[in-house]
């Protein structure tokens, strides 16, 4: 009983620390998008649009940052068509969890990290250009801000009138960006006195939810999805034990490669812990450990899952991560290339 009540209390006690600092992260992400949705006009979305080619360069950079707190937002933002395909790749591939600070911590030399690193960004920045072409060659993704979305989804009502709960008009998503500043302007138009002074409500005036609010739920959602599935995780990792996931990474090189990938899908820190530990004791070789760090994302994977509802794209993202991971990995150990 007692090793129970243990578990249990060693189990809490990383979950609330595993969730606790992506807070921040996932509030002030969800505050941008939805001053987005409430506040930009058509020629601002077209701005960010365009702005977007350059996502992978910026996206591989902040991934960089240890944790996983950038690649949740990238989710996020992801999910509502704020930042490209190939920037969501780039800030997975460049996310280093908790290698740096192991890394750091076991005083490895500056200039292994910093090589480490810097095949991650570069191999994010490559490899997000490649997935965006990709991607504007078979023009499947919209062009579209989909916030309204994550709304729907969450059921926040921040796009219904306050008072009588009148859905407020919405974009098309097939329209062009110009078309949806002209359905724009036409609403908010339809939505003012006219000149005679009859209301388009008689009764009341439409208010929007505040946007601080509509985060905040959204926030309370997605950190309470995360906090279950990482206590499910961390009570799977303390029962059967973290050597059963080195045992599973066996000596042969190319078996390794395949084997550390799939642990670094594993949403949690401790596939990054593993693989770095691993490594560093020299059980892994520098093509398994990439591979493994490649496709550590963090809890940015538990992220995607709940705020994109589209479940083949999810399943498609992810063997793509993965499918990267190994293939990188494999180079790396064909070319006898070490850190």
């Amino acid at each position: 009983m007692e090793e129970i009540a243990h578990i249990a209390g060693h189990v809490l006690e990383h979950s609330v620390a595993d969730t606790l600092y992506l807070i921040p992260f996932l509030y002030v992400t969800y505050l941008l998008m939805e001053w987005l949705e409430h506040k930009t006009s058509g020629k601002s979305m077209e701005a960010i649009q365009r702005a977007g080619a350059a996502g992978p360069v910026v996206g591989a950079v902040v991934g960089v940052v240890p944790q996983c707190g950038f690649s949740a937002v990238a989710s996020t933002l992801w999910a509502g068509r704020v930042i490209t395909l190939g920037t969501l790749f780039a800030v997975y591939l460049s996310t280093s969890d908790e290698m740096l600070p192991i890394f750091l911590a076991e005083q490895v030399d500056p200039l292994t990290i910093l090589k480490v690193l810097g095949v991650k960004v570069m191999i994010g920045m490559v490899m997000g250009f490649v997935v965006d072409a990709v991607v504007r060659l078979a023009r499947r993704e919209s062009r579209q801000l989909r916030i309204r979305d994550l709304c729907e989804q969450d059921h926040c009502h921040c796009e219904d009138c306050d008072t009588c709960g009148e859905h407020l008009p919405e974009f098309d998503e097939e329209a062009t960006v110009q078309e949806q500043a002209s359905l724009a302007a036409e609403d908010r138009a339809a939505l003012e006195d006219v000149d005679d002074g009859s209301p388009k409500h008689d009764h009341h005036h439409h208010t929007h939810t505040p946007i601080w609010k509509s985060a905040l739920v959204h926030t309370v959602q997605v950190v309470l999805f995360i906090f279950i599935i990482t206590v499910v995780l961390n009570t799977v990792l303390e029962v059967v034990g973290e050597d059963v996931l080195a045992n599973a990474l066996s000596d042969n090189p190319v078996l390794a490669t395949f084997g550390a990938a799939a642990v670094g899908l594993i949403p949690n820190c401790a596939a990054s812990v593993v693989i770095a530990e691993l490594y560093l004791d020299g059980a892994l070789g520098a093509g398994p450990m990439l591979a493994g760090l490649l496709v550590s994302a963090g809890v940015g994977l538990l992220v995607l899952v709940r705020t994109n509802r589209h479940a083949a794209q999810n399943a498609l993202i992810i063997a793509a991560l993965y499918a990267t991971g190994v293939f990188w990995g494999l180079m790396v150990g064909a070319f006898g290339i070490v850190f």
